[in-house]
This record gives C-alpha cells, structure tokens and sequence, in this order.
C-alpha cells in the first residue's frame, strides 16, 4: 500500500458519512469514534482481515472487536459495505426498537458482530480469550504442513478502555502469555466525555504496554492509512508478543466545527455541521447514506475475497480429515456443540459421611473425573485454585510453550478472568470455567452480566460461600450476594447441600449450554447424606425437591433451606417432628432450576395449601419472599456483614440452629 489511492479516501470518507447519517437519522449516538477511527479500520478491513460475510460463523475466521462499543456505528458501516446480512435499511433504523443495529454492538443480534461491547475493556479483554483459544486449539490440532486452526484477534481501543482497571489486568495476562496473534489498535484521540484526557489520563500509555512485555508501535498521524498498514504488517511479524498500535487521532476528524472537541464524542452533528462535513470529504452534502458505486464495488471484494479464503480452509480440512481422522471427528464435535460421549460416566457417587466434605473440595473430585473424559473444558482460578479446588490433574499449565495444556493462572484479577472466559467461550470451541471466592464475585460481576447478556456457558465455582467462611470476618463472608446473583437474567445459581448434590449440580452445569451457571461451594465439611434415608441427590436438577416428608406424608409446616443450612433444617425437623408437628424439609440448590420445572412439580414440592414455611439461608432474605408468603418466615442474616470468629460460632450466634429453627417455625404455627 505504497500509494493512497482517491478511491481508498472514498471508502473512508464514506465509513464517516453513513456513521454520521445514521447517528442523526436516530438522533442519539457517538459519531467521534467512527470518524477518528475510520482508516485504521479500513486498512484492517480491506487489506488484512480473514473473514466472509456469506459465513459469519466460519471457525477460522479473523476476530475483530470494537472494544469502545459506542462507536456502533463504525463496525455497522464496516459489515454493511462488505456485504453481511446487515442492510442500508438496517443502518437507517440505527439504536431502533427491533432493529439489527442497537446503540452497543450484541453478539448473536448482528451478524458478523464477535461479542457485545460497550463496558469499556470489556472487548478488551473478550479478545485476550479469543486469543488464548486460538492458541489452545491450535497446539492440539494443528500438525506439520496443516494448520487448521490459525487466525488473529483484531480490537480497536479508545482511551476510555485503556483507563479501566480491566483493560489493565487483562493486558498483564496476555503479556505473560506472548499470545502474538493479538493486534490491538489504540484510538489515541485525547478526548473523554469530560474533555482533554490530559485532566484524569496523563501517563505514557505505551510505556505501560512495554512493560506488559507488548510489542508496540506509535502512528503520529492517525489519518495516514499507509502507516496502518504497515505498522500492521510489522506486528503480524511479532509472533511472541501482543501488538499494541498506538494512533494518534482526531475525533470527529473531518467534521470542520467539532473535530477534536467534546461534544463530538456523543452528540449528533446536527444538519448543518453533517453538510459542512460532506463538503469537506467531497462527498455530496444533501444525500443521506450516499454510497458510491465505486466504493461499494471495491467494498464488496470482500465476498469474493472470504470465500475464496474459505473453501481453500475447507479444501485443506479435507486434507486433514484423511491424514488425522479421529483429530478432525474431535474438531467437528466440539464446532457442533456436541458432548463427548460418556462424558459423565465417571463422575463419583458419594457414601454418606457423617464427617463428610467440603462442598468445595467433593466438587473439585467431580471436576477431575469430567475433566478426563471432556477435554474441551479449560479453566482455572484468581490465584486461588488450591482453595477452591479447581486444578485439573490430567492436566498441565496453560503457559508459553504449552498451550496444549488446559490449567489456566489468571491471577488475582477476578474481573478480567471472567471477561477473558467470555471470549473462549465466544469461540465455541472451548468449554471455561473460573473461580474465586464467591465474595469477590463482587469484582467480577460486570463480566458475569456479560456472559448472561451474550447467554454464554461459562461456569462460576464461587467457594468460601458464607458466614462458614469464619475467622476471616465479614470482608470475606458473601452476605448480600446470593440474592445479587441470582438476580443478574439468565444466570443459573446452584448451592448444593453435600457431595451428591454437588455431583448433579456440576452435570447439570455442564448440560446447561444456554447462559452462566453458578456453583456456590463451601469451605467447611458438611455431611454427605444417606440417600436410602433421604430423597434422591439426582432430583438436584430440578433445583428443589423433598428431602425429607412429613411422617404422616400431610405436611402442616414446610421448611425450604439451601447449602450448609440443610444439615440444621434436617435436625429441626425431627424437633418439631417430636412435638407432633408434621415437617417437610425441601431442598432447593437452585430458584432458577426449579422455577423452569412444570407447574404440577412445583406445587407438588410446594403445595399452594401449605402456607406454613420457613426459609433458611445463611444471607439476607431478600429474594425467598415469593416462597414463604405471608404467612412464613425466613431464618437469614439482614442488615448485617458477619464477624469473624470461629464457624460454628457464627452458625449459632447467627440464629443457624435446629434449635433456633424449630422455635422459628413454632412461632408461625
């Protein structure tokens, strides 16, 4: 790209233009980024970008992430000129109710659109996992002179991701790993919504990539589209490091009034700047979403250009399937979404236990025994996987020089692991789990809301579930957060009472391919149940079943407990039992999962006639009100944050007694 043609202006004009008309058509958007950002992603586009938008979902495809999400526009412009399903009238409806182009770019609702953005660094850090999937599968499956698996992961950045913690924590990672198929463009615009970056953003950002151990380059002017493509030629020769091209840009550039300036950032142009603005890119001033024939002609090669690339991908498949057939069985199950057979054939049945387990360490066995027979399933910890159990012994370490290897380190960066799970998930190939504490579920949950929103399978192993926690005190005992997660749609929250239920909950987790399931583990032992004398662990995926019935089996009270809190409940029960009082004790690992059972089950577990019931959980009560009614009560810990002592001193003081249960229940009746 030695010489800038009129007709590649043209292309990048016309990017500006339907981003801006379409920015004012709905009155609402962010017309800066598009318009800064434009060459750079013209060059990507046209010149380096593997991808056909006649298959979006094409596996060995290019990734490319708008990680400042709130320049739709720009990669809605992008998909429409290039030929993806997404039409002139789908850009005119732009942030419309229905419409194919919302306000922030939804993966699954665009075609041709990789992940949902607009959290900034959230994009950021969903191609830090792509990037890590890639480089997983490709140590798997790719062989001498066969490489199957084998493409970048594109984003463009503004300043508003780069000052994001996450952005921050993710970059650290990737460093690490050397993944050198991660190319980021830095829209270096110097412009927030409050004005120049220079009042909140004043360190060499650059620098800071440096010594992430980034290969990185600076572009002074950020409208030379030849820079570009060489700075993107030079990074794709890096193969140990990520790339980070630094553009120094101008928002709003090309708009003679407003480039450079705040109000560009969010604003439309308004009618007259929008005139101004075509005069200035010689585009015609009073036609709206003009498109040149031209420029569509030159965009369009891009059909002919990703089909190309593909059936020599599939031809070169063929190949691979004769020369490795179990190899490409295995790939073509996992691009299927299919589970390996008998996967689940290991998982352990447990023998009652007085003494028992940790619910945190029966899950870690489960763990190990579907982590043999499933081997797309990858994961790890915030640097706390010999707490929460969730190292895979089949396994190594997913580090330089072994990115076969399926133990991911994330280290203490909750939000960023959970947000780079995100995008392996997003490449459907790799099944991730992660894990921490579940009271720092509070740093991760703007990525978990992310994987709800997208409706991706990641699994949470959150352990040190509750006041159980101890001596650690109430900075490290959840209190507020079962009812928090269970609120975010879409998520599946699970806390098993023992080992068996633990073992239904992770075979349900895995079946659930549809949204996040949450596994709430403690760190105490709790009893493993005799299931000759109690109800059946399998009836788990149900989220709530009868664990113990009524002598008489005509229940006048209900009592409905979850995780550790069952073990009292079961021993109130035969309190209240001894006083004539007719008891039912339910459990319910997971509201989610038993709210989808059929009406007849739930009424079966929780008949409408019965409205004597007590709820007992070690958080607030807030959430358990639709299941006790009016005429019951809860057993929870509100208005407080726990203390630190001694477990069963907690348990006791905090109300979590058979004794204290039962007096609750007799107070109702």
């Amino acid at each position: 790209m030695n010489e800038i043609s009129q007709l590649d202006i043209q292309c990048i004009n016309t990017i500006r233009t339907l981003s801006i008309d379409a920015i004012q058509k709905a009155n609402s958007g962010h017309p800066g980024l598009p318009m800064g950002a434009a060459p750079m992603a013209y060059v990507l586009w046209d010149r380096f970008l593997k991808h056909n938008p006649n298959d979006p979902s094409w596996p060995n495809r290019d990734r490319f992430i708008l990680s400042g999400g709130h320049g739709s526009m720009l990669v809605y412009s992008l998909l429409h000129l290039s030929g993806y399903d997404l039409s002139l009238d789908d850009l005119k409806n732009f942030r419309q109710w229905g419409s194919k182009t919302p306000g922030h770019p939804e993966t699954g609702e665009v075609p041709g659109v990789e992940t949902t953005t607009g959290p900034l660094g959230q994009g950021f850090a969903n191609g830090i996992g792509m990037a890590i999937a890639e480089a997983h599968l490709a140590a798997i499956f790719n062989k001498p002179g066969l490489d199957i698996v084998d493409f970048y992961t594109y984003a463009i950045l503004g300043d508003g991701d780069l000052m994001e913690g996450l952005s921050a924590e993710a970059a650290s990672l990737a460093g690490t790993l050397k993944l050198g198929k991660l190319i980021y463009f830095y829209d270096d615009n110097h412009i927030s919504i409050e004005g120049d970056t220079k009042i909140a953003f004043t360190e060499d950002r650059v620098a800071r990539f440096d010594s992430y151990g980034w290969h990185t380059q600076t572009i002074e002017y950020g409208n030379d589209p030849t820079a570009f493509f060489d700075a993107i030629k030079n990074a794709k020769n890096v193969t140990d490091k990520p790339s980070l091209i630094a553009a120094r840009t101008t928002i709003g550039c090309g708009a003679p009034n407003k480039a450079g300036t705040a109000s560009i950032h969010g604003e439309p142009l308004g009618a007259e700047e929008i005139k101004a603005t075509k005069r200035a890119l010689n585009l015609p001033e009073n036609e709206d979403f003009y498109i040149a024939d031209d420029v569509l002609t030159s965009f369009r090669k891009a059909v002919q250009r990703g089909s190309a690339r593909q059936q020599a991908w599939e031809k070169l498949f063929a190949e691979y399937k004769n020369a490795h057939p179990k190899l490409a069985a295995e790939f073509n199950r996992r691009l299927a979404g299919d589970l390996p057979l008998d996967w689940a054939a290991t998982i352990p049945d447990f023998q009652a236990d007085t003494k028992g387990t940790a619910t945190r360490a029966s899950g870690g066995q489960v763990l190990n025994a579907i982590a043999d027979n499933m081997p797309e399933l990858i994961g790890g910890s915030a640097d706390l996987a010999p707490s929460t159990k969730t190292l895979m012994k089949c396994s190594g370490d997913f580090l330089p020089g072994g990115y076969e290897n399926r133990n991911m380190h994330f280290g203490v960066r909750e939000n960023a692991m959970a947000s780079i799970c995100n995008g392996i998930a997003l490449t459907k190939m790799v099944r991730p789990y992660c894990s921490t504490f579940l009271i720092f579920s509070d740093y991760l949950r703007p990525s978990l809301r992310l994987t709800a929103l997208m409706k991706l399978p990641v699994l949470y192993i959150l352990t040190h579930d509750s006041i159980g926690v101890g001596e650690d005190g109430p900075t490290h005992q959840p209190i507020e957060h079962f009812a928090a997660l269970r609120s975010i749609p879409n998520v599946t929250f699970i806390r098993p009472c023992d080992a068996n239920e633990v073992a239904v909950a992770w075979k349900t987790a895995i079946e659930i391919k549809t949204g996040p399931v949450i596994l709430a583990l403690t760190r105490q032992n709790l009893p493993t149940l005799d299931r000759n004398k109690y109800g059946a662990a399998n009836a788990t995926q149900k989220g709530a079943y009868i664990l113990q019935e009524a002598e008489n089996n005509s229940p006048e009270l209900i009592l409905i407990a979850t995780g550790s809190e069952v073990h009292p409940t079961l021993r109130a029960a035969e309190i209240l039992q001894n006083k004539g009082v007719a008891t039912r004790v339910v459990s319910m690992p997971s509201m989610e999962l038993f709210e989808a059972q059929p009406h007849d089950y739930k009424n079966e577990i929780l008949p409408a006639t019965i409205k004597k019931r007590v709820a007992i959980e070690a958080g607030i009560s807030q959430c358990w009100e639709k299941y006790v009614g009016d005429a019951g009560t809860t057993v929870a810990i509100d208005n407080e944050f726990g203390k630190s002592g001694p477990a069963n001193t907690l348990f006791e003081k905090y109300g979590f007694t058979a004794e204290n249960i039962a007096a609750k229940a007799l107070e109702i009746l």
